[in-house]
């Protein structure tokens, strides 16, 4: 349905939807619900419909891109002096998102 809806929006905006699919939503869907939402790659799995047999971790190419602009420097990542953040209410861990 959502694929439909969304060529026919282009089409009222004048827009020749062939060149458009909705894996741009997909990936997009994914990096949201697993870097916003904490959501784990078991859940992700399921809500993609991508199987949890982690044999070729399909999952994978869809959570990191060339272009993907990292929430930490590499070089913090053990830095005993960075910030851990405030508990999350959202993921129930000490993260920098704020939730």
């Amino acid at each position: 349905m959502f694929s439909e809806y969304f060529r026919n929006n282009l089409l009222d905006i004048s827009v020749d939807p062939t060149p458009y699919g909705t894996h741009s939503f997909r990936r997009g869907g994914c990096q949201y619900l697993s870097s916003e939402r904490r959501w784990g790659i078991r859940k992700l799995c399921d809500w993609g419909g991508w199987s949890m047999d982690f044999d070729n971790l399909t999952i994978v190419r869809y959570l990191m891109s060339w272009n993907d602009d990292p929430t930490n420097k590499r070089e913090d990542f053990l830095n005993p002096k960075i910030k851990l953040g405030i508990l999350c209410n959202s993921c129930g861990r000490k993260c920098s998102c704020g939730s």
